[in-house]
């Protein structure tokens, strides 16, 4: 069984839904809060699988900066969004917040029957993302990411958490400057690093994987090693090349 945190604005939407997916069987709604500011905290306390989360919250942070905040403390979180809001100001949020993983980001209108949010629930407890193709639309308005950036495949904490990998800061030390509350975040946003750069696909030890990523870092390019060592990067024709900064 899921077990749920719901952040939603409206108490009777959130007792509602609360009811509705736990008469499905498949679902245990652990808390549910009406700010984004609370979230955090019924996290740390009852560690839910997935969030279900109104984009337009109570409370200084909308649904998207709270997740933002969420995955600071429990690196790529699942949560489902829904939002019966056409405003360009929330999906530039969602561009801007990277979140690339874990998610489906749906219409209140369209998606809100707990049987519908089920399946996107454990879809996003599975790792897949979804997005309603009206929002998708939508967010390619204000889409003007650079894909092709090893920066672009990391979530804006996981992007700073690199940049002081590759200062050279032990992860206590990172940990320290950025007031994690649970110092285990670091190892855990690491290894989501260590993935979207492809680091974890060998037999390789932390050391030299936190040292690779440091050099991709740098490089400001994707970068493989081959059996023998060697730094790769891929050309316009898709050719892997030995990468002369090594």
């Amino acid at each position: 069984m899921l077990t749920l945190l719901i952040v939603e604005d409206n108490a009777n939407l959130r007792a509602a839904l609360q009811k509705g997916l736990q008469a499905t069987g498949e679902v245990q709604v652990l808390a549910g809060c009406e700010r984004g500011e609370d979230a955090l905290g019924l996290c740390l306390e009852h560690q839910p699988q997935a969030v279900l989360m109104d984009v337009h919250l109570a409370g200084e942070l909308n649904g998207i900066q709270s997740a933002v905040e969420l995955r600071r403390e429990f690196p790529r979180l699942p949560v489902v969004f829904y939002s019966i809001q056409d405003d360009d100001a929330y999906y530039r949020d969602f561009r801007r917040s990277g979140i690339l993983s874990h998610y489906a980001y749906v219409r209140k209108s369209n998606y809100l029957l707990p049987a519908m949010i089920v399946p996107l629930l454990r879809d996003a407890a599975a790792g897949r993302s979804f997005i309603d193709p009206e929002i998708e639309a939508r967010v390619q308005e204000v889409r003007h990411k650079d894909e092709q950036s090893p920066l672009a495949l990391l979530e804006p904490n996981e992007q700073v958490v690199a940049r002081m990998i590759a200062r050279g800061l032990t992860n206590e030390q990172i940990a320290a400057q950025l007031g994690f509350r649970d110092k285990r975040t670091i190892s855990r946003t690491n290894g989501q690093i260590y993935a979207a750069w492809g680091l974890d696909e060998s037999a390789t030890d932390e050391k030299i994987a936190r040292t690779r990523a440091a050099i991709i870092f740098n490089a400001g390019r994707l970068l493989t090693w081959n059996a023998d060592g060697m730094a790769l990067y891929q050309n316009e024709r898709g050719e892997w090349l030995p990468w002369e900064g090594a």
